[in-house]
């Protein structure tokens, strides 16, 4: 009889998509590389909650970065989604965000964001949802961009050289 306990399972990558991701390597029963491990995503899971909360009492701000509730439609799932992150102006009425977040895949809400971008929507600290259009950036205008939020958080280009993908820009636009 098999040992229940070394059946093969699955971890979730996205703590609040129902549809599990295999994030362990059949092979070897290992964590892929590059993947959050169970208590990293609960870790994530309790952060983002309580960053929530701060974002809809007014208050922004995390690490010296200023930071806005994306709402985006789970991928494979369909499920409405809410995560922080961190934000940069693009001029007067547009929020540039980075998919980054260390590992070597994008992070969830980007896949998110880019496979039902009529879904999204933002929520600045203290003020409802805005629907938004999102459009990720490339080549020179990529480029300028990168360089203001390089500038204004030098962490960011710190994660950004030790990884091997090259993070994601995305411009957020009202609709």
């Amino acid at each position: 009889m098999d040992n229940p306990r070394k059946t093969e399972h699955t971890e979730h990558t996205e703590h609040t998509d129902s549809r599990p991701t295999v994030t362990q390597d059949p092979s070897n029963g290992k964590r892929k590389p590059g993947t959050p491990g169970a208590f990293s995503r609960w870790m994530q899971h309790k952060a983002n909650a309580r960053m929530a909360k701060k974002i809809r009492r007014g208050k922004g701000t995390f690490m010296g970065m200023d930071v806005l509730l994306l709402h985006t439609t789970g991928a494979r799932s369909g499920a409405r989604r809410e995560t922080p992150v961190a934000w940069f102006a693009d001029g007067d009425d547009a929020w540039l965000v980075v998919a980054s977040g260390g590992g070597s895949r994008h992070p969830d809400w980007h896949a998110n964001l880019l496979a039902h971008p009529d879904r999204a929507a933002v929520e600045m600290p203290g003020r409802p949802a805005e629907p938004v259009v999102p459009r990720r950036l490339t080549g020179d205008e990529r480029e300028r961009a990168w360089q203001r939020i390089a500038a204004a958080q030098p962490r960011i280009a710190k994660y950004q050289a030790k990884s091997e993908r090259v993070y994601p820009v995305v411009r957020l636009s009202p609709r």
